[in-house]
């Protein structure tokens, strides 16, 4: 039996397309419905390892846990990572098959729209029901030939779709409208309904506002979606989120330095530490300075880690974690971030950018080569001090040197990352170090402090049940499985 389906599509970008996915796979699931989710083309370098050995977009990851079903290269098979001077990587099918710049990647375009659909129909077979999710703006009309994120995805594989719109940006009945205004006519037919997103206040004030877009457009309103303020809590997709401002927490007996750099990625290991009621997460950007009183500075993962290097020395980060290191202060290295603290990065086949090597920053004595397979592979194994973790390993690149003879975990019987000799320098490739209750804890018993005993992953899903329960108490749920098909 061939599932239903139905494509979420947006005004804009982040307008909450893929939590209201999340939300709806979870409420579908909680109906005894078989759910799976699905983004024809996605641009993200917050990416997951699934279980078929590839990767992709970590809003597809967040939509499937909250599914229940594992996570699968189909759902999500194009995956754009972005990078420096070489354009983006281009992942399809969880694998990646080159780089291409903007231009270059439309003329790409109609030759995926033919795995795209053969990977919708995997997933087609599996289910009761499949949640697509757009890209973008279902009105930038100018991208619409050889589209294969919205509404050339929706007419080629006959998808009905439901326009989503964020109140919280003002303007949106002119966004609504206005999309219906724009495109084509046979791209409106598609749309069947609309969502107004993130509503703050008496929703009696937008009634007439409702009844309007609905006149306007003809399309069938689905729901008044209210804001729904834990999301912040769920693992975020898009870097914008880097950007909000997070409160301070003044009590906090642990405080760690996190450099924001152009080309962050898999920058969800940062969620459980934000989770932490005595972490305080410090967001530094350019122009501002480390802390000096910081615990950690933590160098996460890159999409472009010399070009990234670069960007940390012209912000002067690295006077800074230099600084912090000499007054004792404690340094780790998540992926990338990793390659960065050792004494060389080599990049001869000019996987990121031009063939060249870049001095690192000199705190491991190690050196990175950028080539080779990319590694994706979830592992699980004990670090130095045996205490156990799950995570994965999602990069290019092989270190070697002599702290590499202090590891800091075993791996399948086999050492991986480096520690500096006082002990006060990590290097590793793991990442969901901290998703890892019992690795979280230890790192901050390393730290000077303690945890608060949270269980993170059941803190996710009881979220994720919480976000469901708001779907089905403000969206029709039942008209949306009839527009279903």
């Amino acid at each position: 039996m061939v599932a239903r389906s139905l494509m979420f599509q947006g005004t804009g970008s982040d307008v909450g397309k893929s939590l209201v996915v999340a939300g709806l796979a979870r409420a579908f699931t909680l109906r005894g419905l078989s759910v799976m989710p699905f983004k024809p083309q996605n641009m993200s370098n917050n990416a997951a390892v699934t279980a078929d050995g590839g990767e992709i977009g970590r809003a597809q990851a967040l939509q499937a846990r909250a599914a229940g079903v594992p996570l699968s290269v189909h759902m999500n098979p194009v995956l754009l990572k972005p990078q420096s001077e070489i354009g983006s990587q281009v992942v399809v099918q969880g694998r990646v098959e080159g780089n291409a710049k903007a231009s270059e990647y439309q003329h790409l375009k109609p030759r995926l729209l033919s795995r795209v659909l053969a990977s919708f129909e995997i997933l087609r077979a599996k289910a009761d029901l499949v949640l697509v999710e757009g890209a973008g703006s279902a009105s930038e009309i100018n991208l619409r030939q050889n589209d294969i994120a919205n509404m050339g995805f929706a007419r080629a594989a006959d998808v009905p779709v439901i326009l989503i719109g964020d109140i919280d940006r003002g303007g949106v009945i002119a966004s609504l409208a206005g999309t219906k205004l724009v495109i084509d006519a046979d791209d409106a037919a598609m749309i069947r309904g609309f969502i107004v997103n993130r509503f703050r206040g008496d929703p009696a004030l937008f009634a007439e506002g409702m009844d309007l877009i609905g006149r306007f457009t003809g399309w069938q309103s689905i729901g008044l979606l209210p804001h729904f303020a834990d999301a912040a809590l769920l693992p975020a997709e898009d870097a914008l989120g880097l950007s909000q401002s997070f409160a301070r927490k003044p009590g906090a007996k642990i405080r760690i330095a996190v450099p924001i750099l152009p080309h962050i990625s898999n920058f969800d290991d940062l969620d459980p530490l934000e989770a932490e009621p005595d972490v305080e997460l410090i967001r530094v950007r350019r122009g501002e300075a480390i802390p000096g009183d910081c615990d950690l500075v933590l160098l996460v993962g890159s999409k472009a880690t010399i070009s990234d290097l670069a960007a940390l020395r012209e912000a002067g980060f690295d006077v800074d974690i230099a600084a912090h290191h000499r007054r004792g202060g404690r340094v780790l290295g998540l992926c990338g971030g990793y390659q960065m603290l050792g004494r060389k990065l080599s990049d001869p086949e000019g996987t990121e950018g031009p063939p060249g090597s870049v001095d690192g920053l000199g705190l491991l004595d190690v050196e990175t080569v950028l080539s080779g397979a990319k590694r994706l592979e979830a592992v699980s194994g004990t670090s130095f001090d045996g205490i156990s973790f799950a995570g994965y390993e999602m990069h290019i690149g092989r270190t070697a040197g002599a702290d590499c003879a202090r590891p800091f975990s075993t791996i399948g019987g086999h050492a991986e990352g480096a520690s500096s000799a006082d002990g006060r320098v990590v290097g590793t490739y793991v990442h969901g170090l901290f998703s890892d209750d019992r690795q979280r804890s230890a790192w901050l018993t390393r730290l000077g402090g303690s945890s608060s005993g949270l269980d993170y992953e059941a803190n996710v899903d009881a979220i994720l049940d919480r976000l469901a329960a708001h779907m089905e108490r403000h969206l029709d749920l039942s008209g949306l499985l009839k527009l279903a098909t």
